[in-house]
């Protein structure tokens, strides 16, 4: 998001919702309709949004 200047506020005003945002910043876990929406959003791929851990 710092990358390519999005604000959260940006985000919530263009389909998440503040539980979601809430998820991502705790780490939690989303739905891969959140990731589709979240990369749409960022203009960015999956790899760039998540982390897969052993």
């Amino acid at each position: 998001m710092k990358k390519k200047n999005i604000s959260q506020y940006y985000l919530l005003k263009n389909g998440l919702d503040n539980k979601t945002l809430d998820s991502l910043k705790k780490g939690k876990n989303i739905t891969l309709v959140t990731l589709e929406r979240l990369c749409h959003l960022l203009d960015c791929t999956p790899n760039d949004v998540i982390n897969f851990y052993d």
